[in-house]
């Protein structure tokens, strides 16, 4: 039989760099614990469940993440819910809006693209108030040779050795619908360096570490360390190219999240 409830979907903002990433952990900071935190104490007699889209790691931020509230009682204000839930949340986290949704929605399956960039600057120290949001390489890198590596990421492929600890029904070859690198014209602050880039891709869904991962093996590939034919051929089954860097997590943001329907 099924079990009469009322399910939300709510979008958020946070930026990740204090929290061990999204998932609860012991005696962790995360972001799900200070919404599970918040919940309990506007309404401590309430039984629910926070579902989320998606499990970012450690220092991840997101511009447009959501996550599913599953309640036995209905919200009946739902604009006093989010203004009451925003007052009670640390100022690193924000939500932005809830709508109901049907009980057949599920956040995970119904999820059609996630669009994540990486931020990153290269050729000189930047200053230490811009280490939440960018990834700062003192090295020179090839960009351009770096363009030309992402695009090799597009399309259906076998990403096998781009996660840490593979389990093996690990659906490993996936669809990256867009791969590449733009000059940053997205975040911007006055103790930012001059010039800064991202690496924008699109895809329907992503393992652990694979974004980061991906971003290592350019970073490699700027600093010659990889061909882009090494790079061609560690997207095909068996290969055994180790990979020696993960970016860290800071750079990386959930840009925007879509779902089918």
């Amino acid at each position: 039989m099924k079990i009469n409830r009322f399910c939300y979907l709510v979008r958020l903002q946070y930026l990740g760099f204090r929290f061990s990433g999204w998932q609860l952990q012991p005696k962790q900071r995360t972001i799900v614990s200070m919404l599970n935190k918040t919940f309990e104490f506007l309404f401590p007699d309430r039984t629910y469940k926070i579902l989320g889209a998606g499990r970012t790691d450690a220092k991840v931020s997101s511009l447009d993440g959501a996550f599913e509230l599953f309640l036995g009682e209905e919200l009946k204000d739902l604009d006093s819910f989010i203004l009451d839930f925003n007052k009670n949340l640390p100022s690193d986290i924000r939500l932005l809006s809830i709508e109901p949704v049907s009980q057949d929605f599920n956040i995970i399956k119904d999820s059609k693209t996630k669009e994540y960039f990486y931020f990153f600057s290269f050729g000189c120290k930047n200053h230490p108030f811009s280490a939440p949001f960018i990834t700062n390489y003192i090295e020179d890198l090839n960009l351009e040779i770096m363009k030309q590596g992402a695009e090799l990421f597009i399309g259906r492929h076998d990403f096998s050795i781009y996660t840490a600890g593979l389990k093996p029904n690990t659906k490993t070859v996936r669809t990256i619908e867009s791969c590449c690198i733009e000059k940053n014209d997205i975040l911007t602050a006055n103790f930012f360096p001059e010039s800064s880039y991202i690496l924008k891709i699109e895809g329907k869904g992503f393992m652990r570490y694979q974004i980061r991962m991906i971003m290592g093996v350019l970073v490699q590939l700027g600093k010659s360390e990889l061909t882009l034919n090494q790079i061609k051929l560690s997207l095909e089954p068996g290969s055994d190219l180790k990979l020696k860097t993960i970016a860290p997590g800071s750079g990386l943001l959930l840009n925007q999240l879509k779902f089918n329907g």
